[in-house]
């Protein structure tokens, strides 16, 4: 699965505004940071286990590229629920084309500022545009980490994106039990753990 496409680096439009002044912003970098994690992901890793037990890296690699679908689905006003949660049509060659496709489409589909202020209808919820860019940018923050983890990776990792999926997942998810969220229960760390730590480790990872 390694590559050599720049579209997961890619910069658009909305690079011009901090991740924190246009939360499109930040879920972009999160975005291209997992494109850049599931790209160096060798072949011989496909199958094996990831932190997110549910998911072996194939199909966490297809889960990303399938809310990427839905995230690009839900700028444009449809009902997200319509498309499956993991992409199973892409083959082992096809994955950068795949997510650079995914990714153009968020892009066209966000491109207008007023999808920040529209309430969009999402499987978690009820949400404005730009509350759940931060949930969707914590997604790809997390699962990238479940990817690096299981691929021997460690990526970049932007302070200014960890901290906004880190606020958007204390919001999010309880601090007690959680039965029927995709998360465990939130693991102890120590105070001045690294802030990737953080926020898996809130999110049920044991880092």
């Amino acid at each position: 699965m390694t590559h050599t496409g720049n579209n997961a680096q890619s910069t658009s439009a909305l690079d011009a505004t901090a991740a924190t002044d246009d939360p499109r912003q930040g879920l972009l970098k999160a975005v291209a940071l997992a494109g850049r994690t599931v790209a160096a992901v060798r072949p011989e890793q496909l199958d094996g286990p990831t932190p997110c037990t549910e998911f072996t890296v194939r199909r966490l690699a297809g889960h990303l590229v399938a809310v990427l679908r839905r995230i690009a689905l839900a700028g444009r006003g449809g009902d997200v629920a319509t498309l499956p949660t993991v992409a199973e049509d892409i083959a082992d060659s096809e994955w950068q084309e795949a997510w650079d496709a995914a990714v153009r489409e968020v892009e066209a589909a966000w491109a207008d500022p007023a999808v920040l202020g529209r309430t969009l209808n999402l499987p978690f919820g009820s949400l404005p545009g730009a509350a759940a860019a931060a949930v969707w940018t914590s997604e790809f923050t997390v699962h990238t980490w479940d990817v690096a983890t299981a691929t021997g990776q460690l990526p970049d990792w932007d302070p200014e994106i960890v901290a906004i999926s880190y606020a958007a997942m204390r919001r999010g998810l309880p601090a007690g039990p959680r039965e029927g969220a995709p998360f465990g229960a939130a693991v102890d760390v120590d105070a001045d753990a690294p802030a990737i730590d953080r926020l898996v480790a809130w999110c049920g990872r044991k880092p």
